[in-house]
């Protein structure tokens, strides 16, 4: 006989129910659906930042080495950057981080290994890494990554509030924030990979959280090498395991032996995620030896003096240059709401809260705060389960100002998809130059073109890719 939930349960309680042990809900297959018809949408590219990382991919699959000699257009671009000088006869200082090119390699070299065999059997498609087969493997694996992380960030969500919400957040930081510029558009960029390796590592620390054997805990510091690798400040994460820690040390203050025990064993477990860890950053450390002479080179990230004595914490959320809450509005009830899901989880809650706020925090000290090539600020996609977790926890606490779940999504639902048709149209107007690229934004342009630019353009744009081409 089927259970119903009772007015008195808990929204824990509530998520588990609808996530546990039922068919596949009209939610799941919604965001699967939304999934396949976004990826016509979908552009396969390399430019930017994204040479860099798909050089590391690139060069030694086309070129065998690692010298990046037919990468950039211009090598002398990478020496014009404030980048480190120091390096390896031959090499030019690809200070971008490898792990994007780990995640690609499955795609691209399976596209390599098809486009070979073609050649040979007399369908000549040229195998030089840059044709339209590789290219639309690259994008066709940014785009299955982060949508494998939004899936989890929101089977994460479901622990905690119904599904109903965790579909919503799901739905409204997919393409109410920066990300669907990488998932989509700017593909051989790290920021949706990121998104991915991010939200894995997270629900595979709060899955297996209640009791780890050393297994898991060793493969959850391989998933935190991966992390890193993908993007540094990535590390940040590492906050999980290490709260763990910290509570196992100070619950050892009491006498039990079984709190004795389970330090000793969270300890051990550190220690075995530290390893993985380090095993995980291999190839980190082993291309940074063959370019730069040494494994700890990270390039301007450490020759540009940062603002340890003037963060900028104000210009970070509300500048026009790519301020986080003036440009991607939806953020602003996803950060708060962490606080809800706080209340709800205190420790998980706390983690998460603290793991934006540090975030946060690095990025007003960094010299690139603004990300320069950017809508909104590039730098925060890392902390897309974050905001799809406290987007969650915010419907679900504003649904209690509503009698019924009814009520409360005829007044919360058009909110999400107001702000996701706003952040749309924002995207639109960044990726079509009708707003800069590079500095702050006049916000009369913005709202004349968001109203009256945005309908016209983006119809014909649609007619002539669908249609027309």
């Amino acid at each position: 006989m089927q259970s119903t939930a009772t007015p008195k349960q808990s929204a824990v309680e509530t998520g588990l129910m609808a996530s546990a042990g039922r068919p596949v809900s009209r939610y799941r297959k919604a965001l699967v659906i939304l999934f396949l018809l976004s990826l016509p949408f979908l552009d396969g590219k390399v430019d930017g930042d994204g040479i860099g990382y798909y050089a590391y991919l690139r060069s030694p699959l086309i070129d065998h080495n690692l010298a990046f000699a037919t990468d950039w257009p211009d090598p002398n671009i990478l020496l014009q950057f404030p980048s480190n000088p120091v390096r390896t006869a031959g090499h030019p200082p690809n200070f971008y981080a490898i792990g994007s090119a780990m995640l690609w390699a499955p795609f691209v070299i399976t596209a390599h290994v098809v486009v070979t065999t073609l050649n040979v059997l007399g369908v000549y498609t040229s195998p030089d890494g840059r044709s339209w087969p590789y290219m639309a493997a690259l994008g066709l694996a940014t785009a299955l990554y982060a949508f494998g992380g939004l899936w989890l960030s929101f089977l994460m969500a479901c622990r905690f509030v119904e599904e109903r919400w965790a579909f919503w957040a799901t739905l409204g930081i997919w393409f109410g924030s920066s990300l669907p510029l990488y998932m989509y558009k700017q593909t051989s960029w790290s920021h949706a990979l990121s998104a991915f390796v991010t939200s894995l590592f997270l629900w595979y620390w709060l899955r297996t959280r209640k009791a780890r054997t050393d297994r898991q805990w060793l493969l959850l510091g391989l998933l935190a090498g991966l992390m890193i690798d993908v993007y540094y400040l990535n590390a940040v994460f590492l906050l999980a395991p290490a709260w763990e820690a910290a509570s196992a040390c100070a619950s050892a203050w009491q006498t039990a032996s079984n709190t004795r025990n389970s330090l000793r064993n969270t300890l051990q477990g550190c220690a075995l995620v530290a390893l993985g860890c380090l095993a995980g950053l291999m190839p980190t450390f082993i291309t940074r030896q063959i370019v730069f002479g040494t494994p700890f080179a990270v390039g301007p990230y450490s020759l540009r003096l940062w603002n340890w004595n003037s963060p900028v914490f104000g210009k970070v959320l509300f500048s026009g240059n790519h301020g986080l809450f003036v440009l991607t509005p939806i953020l602003i009830p996803a950060f708060f709401g962490l606080f809800c899901l706080w209340r709800l989880d205190r420790r998980f809650g706390s983690i998460t809260l603290s793991t934006a706020i540090i975030f946060y925090s690095l990025i007003s000290f960094y010299p690139w705060w603004h990300g320069v090539y950017c809508l909104g600020n590039r730098f925060f996609v890392s902390l897309t389960p974050l905001f799809i977790l406290g987007l969650a926890a915010a419907l679900s606490f504003a649904r209690r100002l509503w009698s019924t779940a009814r009520c409360a999504s005829l007044r919360l639902v058009p909110l999400v998809l107001i702000l996701v048709s706003w952040n749309l149209g924002l995207a639109y107007q960044w990726q079509t130059q009708l707003m800069p690229w590079r500095s702050d934004i006049y916000w009369d342009v913005v709202v004349y073109n968001q109203f009256r630019e945005v309908p016209r353009q983006a119809l014909h744009d649609l007619v002539a890719r669908f249609f027309l081409r």
